[in-house]
């Protein structure tokens, strides 16, 4: 895919789409960066109903902690790994109080030094909470960036490091959440709806399906 085609398509997502952001609900980056470890292998709406009923509670390392683990369980036990994730939160909000004044760090490596934190909930944080020109590769978006195109790659770090590369930089900021949503609503990995998708023309995907 050439440069042409890239800058295309993602001025049309952003017409579309003009200030994307996560469908997570949160207020804080402390709230994100809890939201972001209990959405592995989990649905954005299953976390925020979860999370509903958590943050009004506890919304900070502190609080928390004084759930204690087995009471952060009882806001959390209908999210998938909800047991390991509840361990790694418990031991992440002591690490942020010890060492971080109970702040959520800005940098890539102290964030991923936090249980339950890997790349990419490290760089959704960065992006969404920071305004980092990040890019979290999911399965959406390693899916999208192969089936269109525009950045393709055998392993995750592959792809992110093309997207970071090839994506042209206005666009850096939001792509990621583009092309998340994208890959929810529309080049999903069943059935693409192609005959629904904005950027139907520009993609290469050689194997394109009517909705």
């Amino acid at each position: 895919m050439n440069r042409q085609k890239r800058q295309e398509i993602f001025e049309r997502l952003r017409a579309d789409n003009p200030h994307p952001t996560t469908e997570l609900n949160y207020n804080s980056p402390f709230e994100l960066l809890i939201a972001v470890i209990l959405s592995a292998q989990a649905t954005d709406k299953g976390v925020n109903k979860a999370t509903a009923k958590l943050f009004p509670v506890a919304n900070t390392p502190r609080a928390i902690l004084a759930l204690g683990e087995d009471g952060l369980k009882q806001y959390i036990k209908t999210i998938g790994l909800f047991n390991s994730k509840a361990r790694n939160i418990i031991k992440t909000c002591r690490i942020l109080l010890d060492a971080h004044d109970g702040d959520v760090p800005r940098e890539r490596r102290a964030l991923e030094a936090l249980p339950g934190v890997g790349r990419k909930t490290a760089n959704v944080v960065l992006n969404t909470a920071f305004g980092e020109p990040t890019m979290a590769v999911d399965t959406h978006i390693f899916r999208v960036a192969n089936r269109t195109g525009i950045a393709r790659g055998k392993t995750v770090l592959e792809v992110e490091k093309r997207l970071l590369r090839l994506i042209p930089r206005e666009f850096l900021q939001d792509a990621h959440h583009w092309l998340i949503l994208l890959g929810r609503y529309t080049c999903t990995a069943r059935k693409p709806r192609c005959g629904s998708c904005l950027i139907e023309d520009l993609c290469e995907y050689p194997h394109k399906v009517e909705d």
